[in-house]
């Protein structure tokens, strides 16, 4: 059985760090050793509140593709919001999460039903929290140290991440690139082919295609 892994971070300093990845890896090894085999690693730095999810959306085609399985670490690591999980469910990719093996899709939305009450409870908690760490006069906020080593841990799964993502677009971005004169031309015209960004986008900056064009070793016709 193939597998597609789906991570995710809630905050840049949790990505940079590998924070609550490691974790995520971990546990998704483990669930398939012996069992599968897994064809590639998604990681998105998003909070579980919003619906725009660039590397789910590019993991699920992927595991659409490849007629793989999506693997995610824990319910909540996909979504707190019953209504974007039902959306998900929708799309016919087999899911599978470690903390729930057996679970089938009855129990996926009950527990999913669970994590946004329990979503909604964490956040009031932490507001609450904090409105009485002011009263008391507490400064609140503040950097949170990284290590050396976190901090390289972090820098290499991103530029793994950019490498692989780069690549699954690269004939689309070349085809694109043989029609055009122009960074701007080409930057429109990768648009209209809808081809996404190495981020999951559909609009491509001046400075994103020029990336390109260098990655690739792509020379644009005079």
């Amino acid at each position: 059985m193939k597998y597609v892994a789906y991570y995710r971070v809630s905050t840049q300093k949790q990505g940079q760090s590998g924070l609550g990845l490691e974790a995520q890896r971990t546990a998704v090894n483990s669930r398939i050793q012996g069992e599968g085999e897994l064809i590639a690693e998604y990681t998105e730095i998003e909070s579980g509140r919003l619906d725009a999810r660039p590397q789910l959306d590019l993991a699920m085609r992927h595991a659409k593709r490849a007629k793989a399985t999506l693997i995610i670490a824990k319910l909540d690591r996909l979504a707190r919001n019953v209504r974007f999980f039902a959306a998900l469910m929708e799309e016919g990719v087999p899911l599978v999460f470690c903390d729930m093996p057996h679970a089938n899709e009855f129990t996926l939305h009950i527990m999913s039903a669970v994590a946004q009450q329990e979503a909604k409870a964490i956040s009031q908690r932490t507001r609450d929290a904090l409105a009485a760490a002011k009263a008391r006069g507490v400064k609140l906020g503040g950097p949170i140290p990284i290590s050396a080593e976190a901090r390289a841990k972090g820098t290499e799964m991103a530029s793994r991440n950019a490498t692989y993502l780069w690549s699954k677009i690269e004939v689309d971005f070349a085809m694109a690139a043989r029609e055009c004169k122009t960074i701007k031309e080409l930057a429109r015209n990768l648009e209209r082919k809808f081809v996404r960004t190495p981020r999951g986008g559909l609009t491509w900056s001046t400075s994103m295609v020029h990336r390109g064009l260098e990655r690739f070793n792509i020379k644009l016709q005079k």
